[in-house]
């Protein structure tokens, strides 16, 4: 079927000579355009004239409703419209094409293709996708119809297995096939409802619609039915209450009698609708999806076809073709995931030559037999790895993983040294202001024992007695007033300053570097990956190593950081105590502020972690805010707190950790900003409030902040009522004390999203993978580095479907496009 355009230009052109009154047509010019648009729209597969079409609204139009002059602009625009379609002539012989294409083939029921359409069109393309609808489901983020194929359902109900009514048991999911005997709307509850008996050559069954009275004028007497859903009892009968149901009929099932797919929603898209478009998505589009991964590699690996993957994903045909269609995708996800950090490496120590450094062992000796205690065999053990890092031509790339306590800023303050001493500068940084200023502190510590303070300003200290000049190491924070930022700018920029460190200001534009040779991350999952980066262009290709004390199990770190080579601190110094880990019941909670009180009555210190800044009805935790003036008032009136949380200013968080450090408050009620590296030795109790909503790693990391003294310190964790999963983490905490063990049960019980709290930024979303599925990730891992090996820039002519899919998934790697 072609376009007849000329009847609407006959009568726009009409519309036009009679002044815009809408009276070229008697009933107005909005009847006939809904008439005239509904046999249009079938002709259009272009995505351009469909996406003009859709612009102008000619299903819906309004025209009446419009000024005079809006009807005038409006006219114009369906006249340039028309004109178009005209211009590209090939529109009927398009359409007639698109006509046959349209049916269904043998080889697949409900198979369609489009024509002169590509899954990266927007989904308005897509029959019955008007542009409100496909505003709703922008808010989901499917804009394209590839976003649409891999809009996954997040679970399917099992409606496969099917009974004969007098084999109906209450309580699980079941499916009939039935005849209506009758339906009428009955009130229930007080709203209108739908109740109909259905019945098979086994018995009959009542139905129950709630609230959902149109359904009674639908279901004549002898429709055929599927109906889906829970069975329950009603004055020892059974009942279906809201089941789902559709007609029996030539057509595939969509609701009703199979697995039965649950997509996410949101306002304005309801589940019926969603499922019944989607399928008409899967039978037309997944199968134009190219499979870009090559075949040797798919056959290997005994993965599904993709196009088969995706609409097995979507409505299997059971179980086990479910769970082959996940393991396919996951695969994608992960395997695109690892060649895009192996990219990154490959990048970052091929594309552009390092600063090798030589190692300067007098300088490194002296600051060695400088400090008051002895490195641990693992502190060595990872100084070796870094310093042989150090000397090759290519840039170093390295994970620092070690446990709170572990020493990892010495082992960051000799590599700087290195830098220093080979004419480089250093750059550190930390993820908090309060965490830059100890580092500051810690660093100046370390260096003033090996050589003498030569000159101290604000923010500023230089060291003699090190290096052939002296050593100047600078703290360039968000706080300090611009005038001085500017001035510590230039001696940055002029190369007077040898080690700095800071927050994220040291990757903002106004920094640059004389010569940046080593860049020190601490706490890499607060910053990601684009930021790193971001540092990294600041030098010549520096030395980077990325510092964290949150224990991540190998698994993920091969995940996030395949980008770098790890290295691990496994061992603490000598002396450091175990914490003794106490999780109490509501009931115990005076018994706990008692021993807190006998704690600093002793002279000891204490922290007390709340979850939230504001009291809120959905995460019923104690907010700091309303717990600082609880205890403050009614608890401790005697005791000196203090409050930390996350909206204060830095400088504020800086006057109370400076309180703290120095002795002045007994007591630190705080969110968890206090997680990460604060180190107070006086401290010895860790109270958290509703323990149970936080992860094992985090809890780890709080009972971190305690125990870094000489005396007997604890962790005190109070839950009101943990869920099941809660529970579990209550009971591992307290007899676990290594921060691995605690990072892979962690990972095991909240998944990878949860795990830091936050989506890692600059990596791909995982939507079908699981990274606590080790070996599918140890596959995709061997198999990207398989492929790397032989064709890492991905030129082969059998690797060009991968370079573009990788390209769409790493916007940002623009060697593949």
């Amino acid at each position: 079927m072609s376009i007849n355009v000329e009847p609407l230009r006959k009568i726009l052109e009409l519309e036009h000579k009679k002044g815009y009154l809408d009276s070229a047509v008697i009933g107005g010019l909005d009847g006939f355009l809904h008439h005239w648009a509904g046999q249009a729209i079938e002709s259009l597969t272009s995505p351009q004239p469909l996406n003009h079409f859709h612009k102008l609204h000619l299903v819906n139009s309004n025209y009446a409703s419009l000024t005079k002059q809006r009807r005038k602009e409006w006219v114009k625009g369906v006249l340039d419209f028309l004109a178009e379609i005209e211009r590209r002539g090939g529109e009927r012989g398009e359409a007639r094409l698109a006509s046959i294409a349209s049916r269904p083939s043998s080889g697949a029921k409900g198979q369609r293709i489009a024509v002169n359409q590509s899954v990266d069109s927007p989904i308005t393309v897509i029959r019955g996708i008007s542009s409100s609808l496909a505003a709703r489901f922008s808010r989901l983020g499917v804009k394209t119809v590839r976003d649409l194929l891999y809009f996954f359902p997040h679970r399917h109900l099992d409606y496969s297995q099917r009974n004969s009514i007098s084999q109906l048991t209450e309580g699980e999911e079941q499916t009939i096939v039935a005849n209506v005997w009758q339906a009428q709307e009955i009130k229930l509850g007080g709203r209108w409802s739908t109740e109909a008996i259905v019945g098979d050559e086994t018995g009959n069954v009542r139905i129950v619609w709630f609230n959902n009275p149109y359904l009674a004028k639908k279901l004549t007497t002898n429709t055929r039915l599927v109906l889906s859903g829970r069975v329950s009892l009603f004055n020892g009968r059974h009942v279906f209450e809201s089941p789902e149901w559709e007609l029996v009929g030539d057509e595939d099932l969509i609701h009703t009698g199979r697995l039965v797919p649950l997509y996410p929603l949101t306002r304005g898209l309801r589940p019926r609708q969603v499922r019944k478009l989607m399928k008409g998505v899967i039978d037309q589009w997944a199968w134009q999806v190219e499979d870009f991964l090559p075949p040797e590699l798919r056959e290997r690996c005994n993965l599904l076809q993709l196009p088969s993957a995706i609409s097995q994903a979507h409505y299997p045909e059971d179980e086990a073709m479910k769970a082959q269609a996940r393991v396919r995708l996951a695969f994608d996800e992960l395997f695109l995931l690892q060649l895009g950090v192996l990219s990154k490496k490959r990048d970052w120590q091929e594309s552009q030559p390092g600063s090798p450094f030589t190692a300067q062992r007098p300088v490194l000796d002296a600051f060695l037999k400088s400090l008051l205690f002895e490195l641990t065999p693992a502190q060595q053990r990872v100084l070796d790895e870094l310093l042989a890092d150090l000397q090759k031509p290519r840039p170093m790339s390295r994970l620092l993983q070690g446990e709170v306590g572990s020493g990892k800023t010495v082992v960051a303050t000799a590599v700087l040294l290195m830098a220093a001493a080979n004419g480089y500068q250093g750059a550190f940084m930390a993820p908090t202001e309060i965490l830059a200023e100890q580092h500051f502190t810690t660093i100046c510590q370390f260096l003033s024992r090996v050589g003498r303070l030569e000159g101290e300003e604000d923010y500023l200290r230089s060291y003699s007695g090190l290096l052939s000049r002296p050593l100047a190491v600078a703290l360039l924070i968000g706080d300090i007033n611009q005038v001085r930022k500017q001035e510590l700018q230039q001696r940055i920029l002029d190369g007077d300053i040898d080690i700095v460190i800071g927050t994220h200001a040291l990757i903002q534009k106004g920094v640059e570097f004389h010569r940046l040779g080593l860049a020190v991350v601490d706490e890499q999952h607060r910053f990601g990956v684009t930021q790193r980066s971001a540092l990294r262009q600041k030098g010549f290709n520096p030395h980077v190593l990325v510092m964290t004390a949150t224990p991540i199990p190998r698994t993920l770190a091969l995940t996030l950081y395949g980008d770098l080579d790890l290295s691990v601190i496994d061992q603490l110094p000598p002396g450091r105590q175990v914490v003794k880990t106490k999780w109490l019941k509501p009931w115990q909670r005076d018994s706990a502020y008692a021993f807190l009180r006998r704690q600093v009555a002793s002279g000891r210190q204490a922290f007390i972690i709340c979850p939230l800044v504001e009291e809120s009805e959905a995460i019923q935790a104690k907010a700091a805010i309303a717990e600082y003036e609880h205890l403050s008032k009614e608890v401790f009136p005697d005791l000196k707190l203090g409050l930390l949380h996350g909206r204060m200013s830095a400088a504020e968080k800086d006057g109370v950790m400076r309180r703290f450090r120095s002795g002045k408050l007994n007591i630190l009620v705080s969110t968890p900003v206090v997680e990460v590296g604060i180190d107070v030795p006086n401290a010895t109790v860790m109270l958290v409030e509703s323990a149970d909503r936080f992860g094992l790693s985090q809890l780890h990391q709080f009972r971190g902040r305690v125990g870094r003294g000489q005396e007997q310190s604890y962790c005190m964790l109070l839950a009101q009522t943990p869920s099941e999963v809660g529970r579990e983490r209550l009971d591992i905490i307290e007899k676990v004390q290594d921060g691995f063990q605690l990072a892979e049960e962690d990972l095991r019980l909240r998944g990878p999203g949860e795990f830091f709290g936050t989506r890692q930024s600059g990596l791909p979303d995982l939507k079908m993978a699981k990274l606590s599925d080790v070996p599918l990730l140890e596959l995709a891992r061997s198999e990207a580095i398989r492929l790397f090996e032989i064709d890492p820039s991905l030129d082969k002519p059998e690797h060009l479907l991968l370079a573009k899919e990788l390209v769409q998934v790493w916007p940002e790697a623009g060697e593949w496009s």
